[in-house]
């Protein structure tokens, strides 16, 4: 009697807390949905726009790729160099707080997350007279750099708690077969630690894709300009054309969409690898 009891009362929390979760789910998604129905009435004003759309009217993706088709080829651009930099610092400096007895790897760990910490205008503009000096304003080299620095210390501190969990047999084995210390991290450790460099990579690729302040600060004519400083200038030249300017949005928005979805399960895996040793 008392089980009868019982499983009427789960059913009913589970249903409770599937409900909650849906309610959640669909204020947060509500946004992007609005930027969808937006971009999807371009001839509406911001305040005569539908609930729903009544037809697929694609004039305005037309239009922001006509406008923006640019400014997202160069965001790809810098985003994918940021990435190739952020590991090729991040990699190695995680094996070495990983694997090696170094003095101070602690501080030198908490350190590394307290950069987060600091405000991007900060950095920003102290980047930028160092640029001036060196030639790197309005370049791609540049802002790749400073891109690439906001995922470096997250990605350091995720592939460290990744490799640290690393089986230290099997490096040993690899170096009693004469492979030294680069060999071993290249062909042993950095394919073991795929799913650590694949999370790593794909948060660096968002963290560029949605940089605006370096993208402000170290640009100072459209040689190079990324589409997140597009769309804040689109937004001051179309004010009145809010479907071209939530097209821009969509169609920024869907490479990251696209990398979430197909990485997903190397995201889960390179961020619970490191939890259990």
């Amino acid at each position: 009697m008392a089980d009868r009891t019982v499983k009427p009362r789960a059913d009913k929390r589970r249903w409770g807390s599937t409900a909650a979760g849906v309610l959640v789910l669909c204020v947060m998604l509500f946004p992007l949905y609005w930027m969808v129905n937006t971009a999807l009435q371009p001839q509406a004003g911001l305040l005569e726009v539908d609930p729903v759309p009544h037809g697929l009217d694609l004039s305005g993706f037309s239009k922001a790729l006509g406008d923006q088709g640019g400014n997202l080829l160069t965001s790809l651009v810098v985003s994918l160099g940021a990435v190739v930099i952020c590991l090729a610092v991040a990699a190695p400096a995680a094996y070495g707080l990983a694997r090696f007895r170094l003095r101070g790897t602690r501080t030198l760990v908490f350190g590394t997350l307290i950069t987060q910490m600091v405000p991007g205008i900060v950095i920003a503009n102290a980047l930028y007279s160092t640029y001036v000096d060196l030639g790197l304003v309005n370049s791609y080299l540049g802002l790749m750099l400073a891109d690439a620095s906001l995922g470096i210390p997250f990605s350091i501190v995720l592939m460290r708690s990744f490799m640290v969990s690393l089986p230290g047999e099997v490096m040993e084995a690899a170096q009693m077969d004469g492979a030294g210390r680069l060999r071993t991290f290249v062909q042993v450790v950095l394919p073991m630690s795929r799913n650590a460099l694949i999370t790593s990579g794909l948060f660096a690729f968002l963290f560029s894709w949605s940089d605006f302040m370096f993208a402000l600060t170290l640009n100072t004519t459209d040689d190079v300009k990324p589409v997140t400083l597009g769309i804040y200038q689109y937004i001051g030249a179309h004010v009145g054309d809010w479907g071209s300017v939530m097209a821009a949005s969509v169609l920024s928005a869907v490479p990251a969409a696209v990398l979430l979805v197909l990485a997903q399960k190397y995201i889960a895996a390179g961020i619970t690898g490191g939890s259990v040793k």
